[in-house]
This record gives C-alpha cells, structure tokens and sequence, in this order.
C-alpha cells in the first residue's frame, strides 16, 4: 500500500514538472479588451447578436450548443480569433476539416446571419471572435446558463491552422492527464476545466466518438447498475458496434436542452458518454477532478460562477499576430 502510494506521488510529481514546462500562450494584449469596446462604433452590438440569437434557440435548442462549441473549438486554435470560421481557399485548408470539426461543427450558416446584421447595422466594425464570444453567451443564457460581462475588441486572423486544430482541441478518446496539459497550454487549469466540460450538459456527442466508451468500460464505471444497462441498451441502439457514425446521442441523457449542473451526475453514476468526460471521476489521477465533479453536482450555483469566470478567461485568450475585422467571417478581407 505505501508503495503504491509513493509510486502515485512520484507520478503525479513528474507530471507537475511537465506541465510546468509546457509554454503557456500569451494574448497579444488582453488589456485591449474591454466591456466599453463598442460603446461608440456599435452600441447596439449585443442587442443585435441576442435578437438573433433568441430566434435562433427559439427554432431549435441545439443551436445553443453549436454556437458554445464554435467558440469553444476557436479560442483553443490560436486563441479566440474566428480563425475556426474561415473556408477552405485554393492555399489554405482551414480548421473545418480538423479532426475534432469535419462533419461535427455546425452553426456558420447562423454565424453569416449574425454577421449580416451586424454589418447593417455598423458596417466593418464588430469581430467575428466577438461575435462567437457574444454569440455562446447568450446561447447559455437563453437555455438556462449563468450570465457574465463578455469584454470584447478581439481581430480575426488572416489564416487558420489545420495542423494546430488536430494537435491542440480535446478529444474524445483521450486521458486525464492529456486533457489537463492541453488546457494548461491555453492558460487553464484543471478546475477551468471540469466547469468548462459542463457545457456539455447541453451538448451532443456522434456515435464515432462514444463507441469506443460504450462498448469498452461503461459497464465497469456504471458498476453493472440495472439502471444504467438500461441505458446502455439504447445508447447501443443509437450506435452500433459496425456502423451509424452519424447518429448522435444527448450528452446529459436527463436535461439536454437545460444548461444545469446534471451532467456532473452521470460522471458521479460512471454514465458519463465520452471517455475523456468520464475520466474526469473515474481516473486514478481524478483525485482533484472528482473532487470539482462533487462540488458542481453539489453546488449548481457554485457550478454557475466558475463557468461564467473560466468562459471570461478562456475568451481572453487571444491571437498574438493579431488581424483584422473580417466583412466576411468565411473568408480574409480583400
């Protein structure tokens, strides 16, 4: 029993080194952004993004989710830089074929509706990274979510990053420690993390990325509880061992229109759908993770305030080679 434990200290010591040795990335100059930016050029900025945002939600409560998972997928790609917006050009493959993205990421045609309006009403003014990060707010807010101040003055970038997009956003399949490191890079730590991850409560997962979850340690997680066998068998339903990539499945199997804090219980009840969500509880080196899993499930308004802190922070993440105000979030201005 002593050994075991030095062995976990020694582990959980040399993974400290490492993370402490990954190069954090610095924003251009987060003092650039403020809650003022638009206060002359476009007052009307917010009001214009909730009306459509409203609309949008009003349609279809999984529009939340995708405009939450575009900002998301775009601040951990060279910082929050609508560099995730832009198509594919004749010398440039953007981050919509990323690994994480292709087939996955949806809401640009929202984005361009969006985008429009905001160009009529101030013309050459407003970001597309601001528009994301106004956008995602008020998608949580609209489906129950906390509130937060959303500072803006944020460019676009002039290029995307395939290559980053693969190496830098989270996947499904992987492992505690990767998925702290991978926020540790963007200048997050775990408990940002574990708050950040609860977006998924709204959110919905294809089967390619949970048929490794369901038809691996599932059952062991969920400890073969009648309850959760139960809903397994549909979740195999939905996904087959051999086919249905497409086919998706609620993330949060009780609320999946509600932001709430429910999801933290199906990770406490081993049900969580992906893999790298599970490990959040149920990995050995979860002993601060599973702790924060607690304290969300626990505490939804403790939940509330870490997410609305850890979104500032995220947002704040910006492009160090700076850009421009696109006229077009699809494409660099010409």
């Amino acid at each position: 029993m002593a050994a075991g434990v030095l062995c976990f200290r020694a582990f959980a010591l040399s993974m400290a080194c490492l993370l402490l040795a990954v190069p954090l990335l610095v924003a251009q100059d987060p003092s650039k952004l403020s809650l003022e930016y638009y206060s002359k050029t476009c007052p009307n900025v917010e009001h214009v993004v909730r009306t459509e945002m409203e609309c949008a939600v009003r349609a279809d409560t999984r529009n939340a989710a995708l405009m939450l998972r575009l900002h998301f997928h775009d601040c951990f790609v060279q910082g929050c830089d609508g560099s995730v917006l832009l198509d594919d050009t004749a010398t440039m493959i953007g981050e919509k074929q990323a690994d994480q993205n292709v087939n996955s990421l949806k809401g640009f045609e929202l984005v361009d509706k969006i985008k429009e309006k905001l160009e009529a009403e101030c013309p050459g003014t407003v970001s597309c990274a601001d528009l994301l990060a106004i956008a995602a707010r008020d998608a949580v807010v609209l489906v129950g979510g906390p509130y937060w101040d959303v500072p803006v003055g944020r460019l676009d970038s002039k290029k995307a990053s395939l290559d980053l997009a693969n190496s830098d956003i989270p996947t499904a399949q992987q492992g505690l420690l990767t998925l702290i490191a991978k926020f540790w890079q963007k200048g997050l730590d775990a408990t940002d993390m574990v708050a950040l991850v609860g977006s998924h409560t709204i959110g919905f997962a294809r089967c390619e990325n949970f048929r490794d979850r369901i038809y691996g340690d599932f059952e062991m997680t969920s400890k073969f509880n009648p309850s959760s066998e139960a809903y397994l068998s549909k979740l195999k339903e939905v996904c087959p061992r051999d086919s249905g990539d497409d086919n998706i499945s609620a993330m949060d199997s009780h609320t999946s229109a509600i932001f709430d804090n429910a999801y933290y219980e199906t990770l406490i009840k081993g049900e969580g759908l992906l893999n790298s969500d599970q490990e959040m509880w149920s990995s050995i080196a979860g002993y601060s993770t599973a702790d924060t899993v607690n304290k969300y499930w626990a505490d939804p308004a403790a939940f509330f305030k870490q997410f609305s802190d850890s979104m500032v922070k995220m947002g704040n993440i910006t492009n160090p080679a700076g850009g421009e105000v696109r006229k077009n979030c699809r494409f660099v201005n010409t």
